[in-house]
């Protein structure tokens, strides 16, 4: 069931004549694989917006969701804190606004509507393929750890509950996990779920998923799991699918 729920998505993606899914579609495709995603909805018009926020409960946050603007924040179309329906008008129109100035021709599918997360410690899971060994999944800390201290480690899919706990140990930044300097150790067995579910998710639809970032991830202390802040999936079409898909289909990612 899985399986045929994120297929879905992911072919309606492809019809379209997309291979970059958006992050609110990359997060379909990880809730149908029981991946931790904030309840989050997409609008499309300001009246959905005010009634998902309220359904949601203020504050909120707003993300612009656009084929063309992958990169969220260099346009400044995430908005954070929305605190009234009023504020939650006002930034409607600004980050319509903003996604006009950063790239006119962008295709708007809406803007997603979603709690704000308390903070956690940051980590970032992704996959990549390799030509030779097929896909990779990568696990490490988020932030400035994977920026500059590339403090991440490899692992090919499928991987094993084993190989996922010597990932999350084998990193140089374990003890900020573990517990560094009288904090709480974090939910080391939410990490493992995910890596898990991933590396599932992967091996069921390799033929589909050509790359997956999930960064941020915050991780909370043990026993109160983790949350998926941010996705992004990159798809691709199996030979043999592409006349049954029936698009010549080309990337698009901005």
């Amino acid at each position: 069931m899985a399986k045929e729920e994120a297929l879905k998505v992911i072919e309606d993606v492809l019809k379209s004549g997309r291979t970059a899914l958006v992050e609110y579609e990359a997060k379909q495709v990880l809730k149908a694989y029981g991946l931790p995603v904030p309840d989050e909805k997409l609008a499309k018009t300001l009246d959905e917006a005010l009634k998902y926020a309220e359904e949601i409960g203020y504050p909120v946050a707003m993300k612009l969701m656009s084929p063309q603007i992958l990169h969220k924040s260099d346009a400044k179309v995430v908005m954070l804190n929305i605190k009234s329906p009023e504020e939650l008008k006002q930034k409607w129109e600004e980050i319509h606004e903003n996604a006009r100035k950063y790239r006119p021709d962008a295709e708007i599918l809406g803007v997603l509507i979603a709690p704000m997360l308390r903070p956690g410690r940051e980590i970032i899971i992704g996959v990549t393929e390799d030509p030779q060994f097929g896909h990779a999944i990568m696990f490490g800390l988020g932030g400035i750890f994977v920026e500059v201290l590339k403090d991440v480690t490899f692992r090919i899919i499928p991987i094993t509950e084993r190989d996922t706990r010597k990932m999350i140990t084998e990193i140089r930044g374990y003890p900020i996990l573990a517990g560094a300097r009288g904090e709480e150790p974090a939910d080391i067995d939410a990490i493992v779920d995910m890596l898990l579910k991933v590396s599932q998710l992967v091996d069921e639809l390799r033929d589909y998923i050509k790359e997956m970032d999930l960064n941020p991830v915050f991780v909370y202390e043990k026993g109160k799991g983790a949350v998926i802040v941010d996705a992004r999936i990159i798809a691709k079409i199996p030979e043999e699918k592409k006349e049954e898909i029936g698009v010549e289909y080309k990337e698009r990612c901005a």
